[in-house]
Parts: C-alpha cells; sequence; structure tokens
C-alpha cells in the first residue's frame, strides 16, 4: 500500500475515535440524566405513598373524632333526657296538685251557690 491511503486509513480511524470518544461523552451524559430521573422518579413515589399515608391516617383521625362525637352527643342528650324526664314529673305533680286544689275550690263554690 503506498503512504497515502494509509495516512487517509489513519485519518479515517483517528476521525472514527474522535466520534467515538463524542458518542462515549454524550452515553454518559444521557447515563446522568436518567439517573437523575430515576432519582427525581424515586422520590415522587416516595412523595406519593407519603401522602397516601398522610390522607389514611387524616380519614381514621376523623372517623374516631366522628365516633367521639357521635358518644358526646348521645351522652348529652341522655343527661338531658334524665334532667327534664326528673324536671316535667316535678311540673306534672305540681300541675297535678293545682288541679285538685282547683277541683275542691270548684266544689266549694258550687255547695255555697246550692247553699244560698
Amino acid at each position: 500500500m503506498d503512504n497515502n491511503k494509509i495516512d487517509q486509513l489513519l485519518e479515517s480511524f483517528g476521525e472514527m475515535k474522535k466520534l467515538m470518544d463524542t458518542l462515549s461523552e454524550k452515553v454518559e451524559t444521557m447515563e446522568k440524566r436518567l439517573g437523575k430521573v430515576d432519582s427525581i422518579e424515586h422520590r415522587v413515589t416516595s412523595n406519593q405513598i407519603d401522602i397516601t399515608d398522610i390522607k389514611e391516617a387524616l380519614e381514621r383521625m376523623e372517623e374516631v373524632q366522628g365516633i367521639k362525637m357521635e358518644n358526646a352527643l348521645k351522652d348529652m342528650t341522655g343527661d338531658l333526657d334524665k334532667k327534664n324526664g326528673a324536671e316535667f314529673k316535678t311540673i306534672h305533680k305540681r300541675l297535678d296538685s293545682h288541679l285538685l286544689k282547683l277541683g275542691r275550690v270548684e266544689e266549694d263554690i258550687l255547695i255555697l251557690k246550692e247553699e244560698s
């Protein structure tokens, strides 16, 4: 082979080496970017899990508070019913005694009318 062809062949190999080096650099850059994407994806997934856990915890707290409020309201209404029941009994007794007194007074008035 003559020197000219060898020089062209060496030049072609040199250009191929440069292209391969450039390709290698681009592959490394892409690998770094993929690593960052993987990291971001992992963080997003972790945050989604965290958000789901927080949501579930809030729902459980809401249920517990609802049950506690319901029990407290039941207790309050039970106490009010007892208190009101006792007060109503007292009021009924007083009304009954007043009705008896009114009935006696009415009887006395009728008796007095008949006597006069």
